[in-house]
């Protein structure tokens, strides 16, 4: 199985974009159309898509790969962009059961959203499933029991955002001899950006970072680390440069910024930020958000580490509801089960040498082809779960014998 291409993907999307338009389908108010003929056989299936943002850097790429695998199955998309705005994400799923769509794939901002969410989509008799987001069954057990109860939600596809907040504290604070020369040094003065209050994925991040934080003190009882409370940025670049700007004000003694997410736009902003301040390669910068330009950014200095997923997650969500609405044994759900749960691995990047091999074995490989996307959509859910959770760049790597 081939790995994803990022850069031919959003090339795939502008010309899906193109060929929607003249197809002429028809789609939500307040949305735009994907998918179109193609030779599987979804033939009047229509999936809905609630998604933060169709348009910027993480959300173009989650619209490219939903567009493609729907125009091989034959599937038709209709997204609404809901800016992770709480009352906009509720209102999608009303607006997306409305316009007929027999599945729904939500990336949701809190888990308390999603009550109302599964609700909906049970009185419409819609299937939903998550895409960079899973409920919480600790923090939020109503909302957990909601989706048990439910014969409608088909599962989640996410990542381990716990460890993923770990991992990136692990190294900030260890020294690199391979970084930027000015920030070879590990950090203690860490500052952190969050991108919307209570969203879920953020809570989770948060916590690792948290965790992260006090292994090293545990360790380390002469040598502390500090990390700020987050503030938040949302998701544009203006306010990432402000929420910067702020902190270099504050925070004399900063040595490091984790910008935890918020779909690519604030980390644009703080690390332009930085660079108008004259700090770029005097303070370790870390996110979760691939950058296009990112072995330029770690070669000068302007970021320290990236994590991110593969960016199949909103895959592997269509697939989930595609064979629900199919009928297929294995991806209906049954009442009293939670649903499905598909757990991406995450992929770190803190030095050139390591980008390279990302860049060799994830972006310049080609993506899945037509049909190898048509085989997935045909696996059973164990197949399809480790197809997902084999995706690592050491795996690739080992795949292809390096």
């Amino acid at each position: 199985m081939k790995d994803i291409s990022r850069r031919n993907f959003l090339k795939y999307a502008g010309l899906m974009g193109a060929s929607a338009g003249a197809l002429g389908l028809a789609g939500c108010d307040g949305g735009t159309e994907g998918g179109g003929e193609g030779g599987g056989s979804g033939e009047n299936i229509k999936i809905g898509v609630s998604i933060w943002s169709s348009t910027d850097a993480l959300g173009s790429l989650s619209k490219a790969i939903l567009d493609k695998a729907a125009g091989i199955l034959g599937v038709e998309l209709s997204y609404v962009d809901q800016g992770h705005v709480s009352e906009q994400v509720t209102a999608s799923i009303e607006t997306l059961c409305a316009a007929g769509c027999q599945g729904i794939i939500v990336c949701n901002s809190a888990d308390s959203e999603m009550q109302a969410c599964i609700s909906t989509c049970d009185q419409n008799q819609v299937y939903l499933a998550q895409f960079y987001r899973i409920i919480n069954e600790e923090n939020s057990p109503e909302v957990y029991a909601t989706a048990q109860n439910s014969q409608y939600y088909v599962g989640a596809v996410h990542e381990d955002e716990v460890g993923n907040g770990e991992k990136l504290i692990e190294l900030l604070t260890m020294d690199n001899p391979d970084a930027f020369e000015g920030i070879q040094k590990g950090a203690r003065n860490i500052c952190l950006e969050g991108w919307t209050v209570g969203d879920a994925t953020f809570q989770q991040r948060w916590t690792g970072y948290q965790n992260g934080v006090k292994a090293w003190n545990d360790a380390h009882p002469d040598d502390q680390v500090t990390m700020t409370d987050p503030v938040y940025a949302n998701t544009s670049s203006s306010e990432g440069a402000k929420v910067t700007q702020q902190f270099v004000n504050n925070y004399p003694d900063m040595d490091a910024l984790i910008v935890a997410g918020g779909g690519g736009d604030p980390l644009v902003g703080s690390i332009g930020q930085l660079a108008n301040m004259g700090l770029t390669g005097t303070i370790r910068v870390a996110s979760t958000d691939f950058l296009e330009d990112l072995k330029e950014q770690l070669e000068t200095g302007g970021m320290y580490a990236e994590s991110g997923g593969h960016f199949c997650d909103p895959l592997y969500a269509l697939l989930l509801v595609y064979n629900a609405i199919r009928q297929k044994e294995g991806f209906v759900p049954e009442q009293g089960d939670f649903g499905k749960d598909i757990q991406f691995p995450y992929v770190f990047v803190s030095s050139v040498a390591e980008y390279e091999n990302y860049e060799k074995y994830f972006v310049e490989d080609d993506p899945y082809n037509d049909e190898e996307i048509a085989e997935l959509a045909e696996l059973s859910f164990d197949d399809l779960n480790a197809a997902a959770t084999s995706l690592s760049i050491e795996d690739v790597m080992e795949r292809h014998g390096a």
